[in-house]
């Protein structure tokens, strides 16, 4: 039970830090101030502030998130007729505003707030000490902190450094970052995968035999592995592809094999069982092909490149068959399913979790690009449509398109999570 939850949170916890990474970096890049970066959920352990950006630690070690300026209500701490707290510099200017009452800013100046502008103009005013005389107001720094309510400080949000005054590719190219980052670390894992086996299975196309399957016809004629067929029925064979091709014709015929085995050539006798194989029937002996392990970085890559490709496919295959056939909820899987998962990988070792987590990875990945609101995919078919228009979308439809994107989605989750549980659990 205990490996088990230690597995889902690693799983789950690299998963969803992944992919919000992708769209933290992105968005540095693209000049978009990001505002907070959070490792866990939930009330705040630690925080740390460098280069604009808050760094939180939070007590559920369940994925995180990434806050960008402009994505969220930036000024959701301030309120008119709020007490809160100034920190002037030595030219009188704003450096931090502490909305917190659990938290004191030492040499404030208090203040009841009357109004405010952190995006453009950079001001806020209100009645100095409780003096409702006048109305005094102080201009902010840029880079000034705002302590939010639970004790969190992130930065002041100016209107150049938020999400939709970025060009329209940057924002398409921050939204995508986050499953791309997803696809890479599918990539990583399938190759770990393969190199915590002992390197890549690559077929030699040899006319070696590689394995013999107990009381097959190979078996019992005296067949084993490193066995070398180089002639059927005085037919010689050089390739896997042949031998199997000769085989294949020969179900229920007498066959002489000629083989070398252990340094010396001679013949075998044996006759191939006729199976029903795509249709067809065709010639067994119950034989494999000698295989090869290739431990190079290059096969590697290339393996987790193939696997992840192969998941996609298999994944749209998924979708497409749900979109001809009808939906299900048994079709999708949420938290309790993934959970249900972990603990079968965590069964078999290390190395199936690795594999599961890069099959969840696709899957995180391209269900994030379909274009749903709320999800990346949403906001990337908005950024496409805002791009053909020259103009950007009236901001208040925008958010009502999310909000049912959003909503849709909680319904769905709640669904899925209970038909996970009548599934799993009952």
């Amino acid at each position: 039970m205990i490996v088990t939850i230690i597995a889902f949170v690693i799983v789950f916890g690299v998963l969803v830090f992944v992919h919000e990474f992708g769209h933290f970096y992105a968005a540095k890049k693209s000049g978009i101030l990001v505002r907070e970066f959070s490792i866990g959920m939930g009330p705040k352990l630690f925080a740390y502030h460098k280069n604009g950006t808050t760094y939180t630690w939070r007590l559920l070690p369940l994925g995180g998130y990434v806050r960008m300026a402009g994505l969220e209500d930036d000024e959701e701490s301030l309120k008119k007729g709020s007490p809160i707290t100034l920190l002037l510099d030595k030219q009188d200017q704003v450096i931090k505003i502490n909305t917190s009452q659990k938290k004191m800013l030492k040499g404030g100046l208090p203040l009841v707030v009357t109004d405010w502008d952190l995006q453009k103009g950079m001001w806020i005013e209100g009645y100095e000490n409780g003096d409702e005389s006048q109305v005094k107001r102080f201009d902010v720094k840029r880079d000034a902190m705002i302590t939010e309510e639970d004790g969190t400080e992130i930065q002041v949000a100016p209107l150049d450094v938020q999400y939709q005054s970025v060009s329209v590719p940057k924002r398409i190219f921050t939204n995508v970052a986050g499953p791309f980052n997803n696809f890479v670390l599918a990539i990583i894992a399938f190759g770990l995968v393969a190199m915590l086996q002992g390197g890549v299975q690559i077929p030699t196309n040899s006319n070696v035999i590689g394995t013999v399957q107990k009381n097959s016809v190979a078996a019992k004629a005296g067949l084993k592995a490193g066995d070398q067929i180089v002639a059927i029925d005085g037919h010689q064979v050089s390739n896997w592809h042949d031998l199997v091709n000769d085989l294949g014709s020969r179900g229920g015929k007498e066959t002489t094999l000629k083989v070398k085995q252990a340094k010396k050539t001679k013949e075998i006798q044996l006759t191939p069982k006729t199976v029903k194989q795509n249709g067809q029937k065709t010639g067994q002996i119950g034989i494999t092909e000698k295989i090869k392990n290739d431990h190079s970085i290059g096969a590697i890559l290339v393996f987790g490149f193939t696997q992840t490709w192969n998941i996609i496919m298999l994944v749209f295959s998924a979708i497409g068959h749900m979109i001809t056939h009808g939906f299900s909820l048994n079709d999708l899987g949420g938290p309790v399913a993934m959970y249900s998962m972990t603990a079968q990988a965590a069964h078999h070792g290390t190395i199936t979790v690795i594999n599961l987590m890069g099959l969840l990875s696709v899957n995180l990945g391209i269900m994030n690009l379909l274009p749903i609101p709320a999800l990346d995919g949403g906001k990337i078919l908005l950024n496409i449509i805002e791009g053909i228009r020259k103009k950007p979308m009236d901001p208040n439809k925008e958010v009502v398109i999310t909000m049912i994107g959003f909503a849709f989605l909680m319904i769905l989750m709640v669904l899925v999570t209970w038909n996970d549980i009548r599934r799993y659990f009952f």
